[in-house]
């Protein structure tokens, strides 16, 4: 019996998701019944049974679950075996990207690794930024850029883990004109009246704002609930309400608006997640390298990157290396 990866992991992703829809995110439904189809005949057992609008798994199909995740990381382990026996590092790698990712690191992360290891060929896609993790347990893709907030943390699986790029801390955008003084901080108490600007409750993003607003007493006022960055700081700076900001959206959208730092801490980490397994392919160490050159501004031209090293993991910082703070952005 010769089961595919595809296959296979078309498997674990609708046990993970519960219906064909949401497990095709990326192919369609119809494609996904077709490989769990073909995987039963192969199987010679049913593997799935109709609840409605759900599938659950039969008691074969729970069977294979849990050798596919065994077999899928076999096969990431010897494809990282065989590319650590060549004197290049060579692969093609498909890389997850969300909007203000895709702008601010990928120009500089591509150019590194053109000139320190052209054989590594990067494909990107665009991913939700709160599912990285999910397009890399399914496969889609071999990493994907996320953001990892400790008020609203992404979720985790075993098949993936998450590595800490860089570390940043909320500040609010306000219209450049109505900028407090320099060296002025505010404390999220302060801002309890104030009129906000935040992606919805359901998003990662929104429930660590809100989480962090609670904390400090208060359930803030959100009169534009918007996802995307640039237009929500477009409506900050023309004074329709307060925005969060970080370093990484200030390189998106810096006009019109001024940054005033919090005295409390509210931040979130610049994270790629990985599947496990591949952890030891020296294509996907050096790709992580080049991502963070690009999420710390360092120089991209020079020096070699440690491909054999681990990158930081997170919740696996040496307290010398003091992950959360971030330059002290201008005034």
């Amino acid at each position: 019996m010769e089961l595919g990866g595809v296959h296979l992991r078309a498997l674990v992703e609708l046990a993970r998701c519960g219906t064909m829809t949401a497990a095709a995110r990326g192919y369609t439904p119809g494609a996904i019944s077709q490989q769990i189809a073909q995987l039963e005949r192969t199987a010679g057992a049913q593997l799935i049974r109709r609840v409605g609008r759900r599938v659950e798994l039969t008691d074969a199909g729970h069977t294979l679950v849990v050798h596919a995740g065994h077999i899928l990381r076999a096969q990431a382990e010897a494809a990282a075996a065989i590319e650590r026996t060549r004197t290049e590092i060579a692969a093609r790698l498909r890389l997850g990207v969300f909007g203000t990712a895709a702008a601010a690191f990928l120009p500089p992360a591509l150019r590194w690794l053109g000139e320190h290891h052209p054989g590594v060929r990067v494909v990107s896609q665009e991913v939700d930024v709160d599912q990285a993790h999910a397009e890399v347990s399914a496969g889609r893709v071999d990493l994907a850029l996320g953001l990892d907030y400790p008020d609203a943390p992404l979720a985790r699986d075993e098949a993936s883990e998450l590595v800490r790029l860089h570390s940043e801390r909320f500040s609010v955008a306000v219209p450049t004109p109505d900028a407090p003084s320099a060296g002025t901080a505010w404390r999220l108490t302060e801002l309890a009246e104030r009129e906000w600007i935040l992606p919805a409750p359901e998003s990662y993003y929104g429930r660590a704002v809100r989480t962090a607003c609670r904390r400090a007493g208060f359930e803030p006022r959100v009169v534009h609930e918007v996802t995307d960055t640039a237009t929500s700081l477009a409506m900050a700076g023309a004074g329709l309400g307060l925005a969060p900001l970080t370093g990484l959206m200030l390189r998106l959208r810096s006009e019109g608006i001024a940054p005033v730092p919090l005295h409390d801490v509210v931040e979130r980490h610049v994270v790629v997640a990985v599947r496990a397994a591949s952890r030891g392919r020296p294509s996907v160490e050096v790709l992580i390298e080049a991502l963070r050159r690009a999420a710390t501004g360092r120089p991209t031209v020079v020096g070699t990157p440690p491909f054999w090293s681990p990158a930081l993991r997170v919740n696996d910082c040496p307290a010398s290396m003091n992950c959360s703070s971030t330059p002290r952005m201008p005034a």
